[in-house]
């Protein structure tokens, strides 16, 4: 394998495969999703399989991210970074033989390699990162969500057009294979640095918790992660649903709106990103992200009765801002940690993030259930946004003596 000829070289490769390996790994987490119609015909399950399925996912996803630092410091990033491509393209075969133990299985295999590649990309990423474009780079990556998705609702289902909608799974597998096949060919010299080359620092589950919790930064970082997360997967998840049922919207143009809100999460992850590295201070941002997040979650309980192009802007500043925090905060984990428990500390707090993933939609679900009102449940969650705002604010405040030390 060539070894890296350079730093900016290095950043280059680097950044071009973590952010191909997160549009695989969003792709084939909702693989499903998209052909919702096809699979429980066939199947004969019911349509609302996939919100376990997801789920699932999420739950697999956690539990590989509190032990994604030991595998990263047995095996090096890089290998942790192959393993999940592998994992990707197993799930897609398991959730190809159209079978609930089959959906099952390539639920918890998909979940591992998701819950593995964030902690792996951004050890290497640390290592080939300058600390001027640290937040622009991170983001760059965490963009390759929403462009997962956007690919996973248009391909997939276009393909199944055509052909059956198993044999789309089995092509869509050879994707995650063939970029194993292309990062064999790429070598990183975080790798050197493995455990079984030299004296490795223990990592665990408890170890790393105890070591995130030590670190009041790390801490606070996890802590506004699980509450943006909170938010994040419940807008995506009832967008739709607010528009239809509380908007009187048609479910096609309710569709069209959520498409718009995803883009400019992709958007949003870029420019949030590139803000907080001219700005220097990516807590500022995570605490601006929270204030407008927070105003703009209560401001959707006053708008659903306005006109459509203000609930349509509305919807846009939410996608732009609830699905844009991502890259930022992995780059603060990024600042935080030495540079070679990036790994590490990604997977302590993901732990979080993903926790937030899981308990958001349902806690959302249970409110509304009560009030009756999906976007009067967007003005309950806005306090997700206040508090994640004023846990970054202190986590700022309190870093500045020591930058001025400095």
């Amino acid at each position: 394998m060539a070894a890296i000829e350079g730093p900016a070289d290095g950043l280059a490769k680097t950044l071009g495969f973590a952010t191909a390996i997160q549009i695989i790994a969003t792709a084939a987490a909702l693989s499903l999703t998209a052909i919702v119609p096809l699979v429980v015909a066939d199947v004969g399950l019911d349509v609302h399989f996939v919100g376990f399925q997801i789920s699932l996912i999420y739950l697999a996803a956690t539990l590989a991210s509190a032990g994604a630092g030991g595998a990263i410091e047995r095996l090096g990033a890089l290998r942790v970074e192959q393993l999940c491509l592998f994992t990707f393209g197993c799930g897609l075969l398991c959730f190809a033989t159209a079978r609930v133990e089959g959906f099952v299985a390539g639920s918890l295999i998909v979940g591992i390699g998701y819950g593995w590649q964030n902690p792996a990309a951004s050890q290497l990423l640390a290592s080939v990162v300058n600390a001027r474009t640290r937040n622009l780079v991170y983001s760059v990556k965490q963009a390759g969500v929403p462009l997962g998705g956007v690919i996973a609702s248009l391909a997939i289902p276009a393909l199944a057009v055509f052909i059956d909608w198993r044999l789309v799974l089995v092509l869509a597998s050879i994707v995650p294979f063939a970029a194993l096949a292309a990062l064999r060919y790429y070598s990183h010299a975080d790798d050197a640095r493995r455990v079984g080359a030299g004296t490795a620092r223990r990592s665990g589950f408890f170890i790393d918790q105890k070591i995130l919790w030590a670190d009041p930064r790390l801490a606070g970082l996890a802590l506004i992660g699980f509450f943006y997360s909170v938010v994040q997967l419940s807008l995506s998840a009832f967008a739709v649903t607010t528009l239809v049922e509380d908007g009187a919207w048609p479910l096609v143009t309710a569709g069209a709106v959520a498409a718009a809100m995803q883009f400019a999460g992709a958007g949003g992850r870029i420019g949030w990103g590139w803000v907080a590295d001219r700005i220097g201070g990516g807590m500022r941002v995570l605490a601006l992200l929270g204030l407008l997040g927070g105003l703009g979650s209560l401001a959707l309980y006053l708008a659903i009765d306005m006109a459509g192009w203000v609930q349509l802007l509305l919807f846009i500043w939410l996608g732009a801002v609830w699905l844009g925090w991502n890259g930022v905060l992995l780059a603060e984990v990024a600042h935080q940690a030495p540079v070679s428990q990036v790994g590490q500390a990604t997977g302590a707090v993901l732990v979080y993030v993903f926790g937030g993933v899981i308990i958001g939609p349902a806690g959302f679900a249970l409110v509304a259930a009560g009030l009756t009102s999906f976007s009067a449940t967007f003005a309950v969650y806005s306090l997700c946004g206040f508090l994640g705002a004023l846990a970054a604010l202190r986590l700022d405040f309190s870093a500045r003596p020591k930058e001025i030390e400095h």
